[in-house]
């Protein structure tokens, strides 16, 4: 994939996210907003480390920080926090439910759609322990929120 086509992919991750915001309210956006930017910096800080650890690589990333992991984390990981936030407060079931399913489809066929794109592959992980480096973490964020 060349670099101008990765710049593409990863505005396009971006703006899909964001782009569902208006539909979600401006007062529950402040509601939420606080615990989404907790799950941002621990989300943060856990990619720093996975990209340390190589448990996945990014094709022809150039240094800068609108490649790599950033887009997804200021894109469907934030937009999405807000999303499962809003429509599962208070219920653990509806939250496990959602974080799995979330999860799964982003460890199985985006991953593996990111990989024939040669966007990002798994290095030290496979699909299924991504799926529960994502999903696990979702009982951390309950635990701390709720």
């Amino acid at each position: 994939m060349t670099i101008k086509n990765q710049r593409l992919i990863n505005v396009i991750i971006v703006l899909l996210a964001w782009l569902t915001l208006p539909f979600f309210g401006q007062r529950r956006f402040k509601r939420f907003l606080q615990a989404t930017f907790l799950i941002y910096l621990v989300e943060l800080m856990t990619t720093i480390v996975g990209k340390n650890r190589k448990w996945w690589v990014f094709y022809n990333k150039p240094k800068s920080v609108l490649f790599g992991e950033f887009p997804y984390i200021i894109g469907p990981f934030f937009v999405g926090s807000l999303w499962i936030l809003r429509w599962t407060y208070g219920r653990f079931k509806s939250f496990v439910l959602l974080n799995a399913v979330v999860n799964a489809f982003f460890a199985f066929p985006i991953t593996r759609i990111a990989k024939k794109l040669k966007h990002y592959q798994l290095v030290r992980f496979n699909e299924f322990q991504f799926f529960l480096y994502y999903f696990l973490k979702s009982f951390l964020w309950f635990s701390i929120l709720f």
